[in-house]
């Protein structure tokens, strides 16, 4: 298989029937081998239906069924899994991705042997205030936070090599970040090319608000485990050991106090000092007891894929 093309879908009945047509013919006129993969997210307007009646019609379309809606990252996450071709597309079920940008990506991607390519929505028919704004202010946070210099990560017009999507865990809200996932998982030769956005031809985004804390919070959670989730104990450990010496120190500032300077002064347990070095010594304890078993837990887990990995190899061998 040459190519697999990913649409997650919620609630598109009227847009499916014309895309599908549309991609089916940019995939005939450029002779490829391919297979259109749509993941229905629990739509309730009869999108399946309508996926349905494709499938019967096309031998090359497959599709998949959420019993509810659980979002785009795990209708992603499915479809990468199902996908067989050397290189997978993604996009938008919704007409404002055009497939005629599909051949352009692969030749990218495949000329200058990247990893994958990011379609840039530069000029943008969505809502100043609903879409544009918020989408520039996510784009400049990943920036910063990720080091890749994308201006569009969110754009769900991508290409990809096989073995990126196969080695990516897409969940929560973390399909705006798939670029930042990637160059985590090594995947670091990573391109963007300028595509065609169209306005919305049918129904209304699905997107409410809520996304929006969503995106901020997943994008700490990559920043957090792009920096330390090899090494927790550099995170919990530098907190930990911190706050145990402000708090050993006040706790000795106590114990001079006490002895040398006021002896008859109040008692040690009736100042404020006191239980503010109790807490930060609890708290430093318990943070640096934190880091020291997360790296218990990822050379544990080293060992293992050591161990399978070896295994396999024994196996191979004989």
């Amino acid at each position: 298989m040459q190519l697999s093309i990913v649409i997650p879908l919620y609630n598109e009945c009227d847009s499916l029937s014309e895309l599908n047509d549309w991609i089916v013919s940019v995939m005939h006129s450029n002779r490829f081998d391919f297979e259109v993969i749509y993941i229905d997210d629990g739509s309730t307007d009869g999108s399946w239906e309508v996926v349905e009646q494709l499938c019967d019609r096309h031998p090359e379309i497959k599709a998949i069924q959420f019993q509810k809606n659980f979002g785009k990252s795990q209708a992603l996450h499915a479809g990468f899994k199902a996908a067989g071709g050397d290189v997978v597309i993604t996009m938008d079920a919704d007409l404002q991705d055009s497939p005629e940008e599909i051949p352009d990506l692969i030749e990218l991607l495949q000329k200058e042997e990247l990893d994958l390519v990011s379609g840039w929505k530069k000029k943008r028919y969505d809502s100043l205030f609903g879409k544009n704004i918020p989408s520039k202010l996510f784009n400049w946070a990943a920036r910063r936070s990720s080091g890749i210099k994308l201006n569009d990560f969110n754009c769900g017009l991508k290409a990809y090599r096989s073995e990126v999507i196969k080695n990516i865990d897409v969940h929560g809200e973390m399909h705006r970040y798939i670029p930042v996932l990637a160059a985590n998982a090594g995947f670091n030769k990573i391109a963007e090319k300028e595509v065609k956005h169209q306005a919305r031809k049918y129904g209304e985004t699905k997107f409410g608000a809520e996304r929006f804390i969503n995106g901020f919070l997943d994008l700490i959670t990559i920043g957090f485990i792009s920096k330390f989730g090899k090494r927790p104990m550099h995170f919990f450990g530098a907190i930990g050991l911190l706050m145990f010496i402000i708090g050993a120190g006040l706790a000795i500032y106590l114990g001079i106090d006490k002895l040398f300077i006021e002896p008859k002064g109040r008692l040690i347990t009736e100042r404020p000092e006191f239980f503010i070095a109790l807490t930060t010594m609890i708290l430093g304890t318990q943070l640096f007891l934190a880091g020291f078993i997360g790296e218990l837990v990822i050379r544990s887990k080293s060992q293992t894929i050591r161990y399978q990995i070896k295994q396999s190899i024994n196996h191979t061998t004989e």
